[in-house]
């Protein structure tokens, strides 16, 4: 991470960090820290996660005084899931500053909505820790609220829309198996395997169950081109 091409994003977002420690913690990956507490940015991920929802939350309710919560609630898992934040770390930048191992910089890494996601969510937490919600919000409104229309239409999940179109060809509800899981205690993995009727299944991975079948479907849906992985 060059102080250039810091320098360049505070710019962008109009927040220069009191503690930059705390940005380059958000921006190191944990195949970097080598497991060791509190020099990655799974900490700030989760912080960042829940400002993010309430960020998001804040302007959809702004934007659509008149929708009912059942339908804000779809709109908002749009704007927090994993492939909108990793996006928008690419709309940011975020994936040239991040800090990865050898090996993972080999395997791609800079370019894994899982790794785009998280950095931008550990971001967002360390904007809150540094200055608070304005500062979160800064870049919130960078990438979200500018396309929040756009980005919060787009309300199905993978995983809803592999059991629509499943459904709909009369092939079934999608099943989803547990291949493996392992990991540390503070960083779970999961490998996740899609099943659909009369089609080759498909693995994912993540975090959580939850992430790896969401994975999986996206998986699934961008192999048979009903779903675009570009981020």
């Amino acid at each position: 991470m060059t102080a250039s091409r810091l320098d360049e994003l505070e710019s962008r977002i109009g927040h220069v960090f009191t503690d930059r420690a705390l940005v380059e913690r958000a921006l190191t990956h944990s195949s970097l820290s080598s497991g060791r507490r509190g020099r990655d940015l799974e900490r700030l991920e989760f912080l960042g996660d829940r400002v993010l929802g309430l960020l998001a939350a804040e302007a959809l309710c702004r934007r659509h005084p008149e929708m009912e919560e059942g339908d804000l609630a779809p709109r908002l898992n749009a704007l927090v899931r994993k492939e909108t934040c990793a996006k928008a770390a690419l709309a940011l930048g975020l994936d040239a500053l991040v800090r990865l191992s050898s090996h993972e910089e080999a395997a791609g890494g800079r370019r894994k909505q899982a790794i785009l996601g998280d950095v931008c969510e550990a971001f967002l937490g360390a904007l809150y820790v540094d200055g608070g919600l304005d500062a979160a919000r800064a870049a919130f409104d960078l990438y979200w609220t500018r396309n929040l229309d756009s980005l919060s239409q787009d309300h199905r999940d993978p995983k809803t829309a592999l059991q629509e179109w499943s459904q709909e060809r009369k092939l079934g509800t999608p099943d989803y198996v547990v291949i493996s899981s392992g990991g540390p205690a503070h960083a779970p993995d999961f490998q996740v395997e899609a099943r659909v009727g009369g089609y080759a299944p498909v693995r994912g991975e993540g975090k959580s169950k939850r992430e790896a079948q969401m994975a999986a479907a996206e998986a699934f849906l961008v192999r048979e081109k009903l779903w675009t992985d570009d981020v």
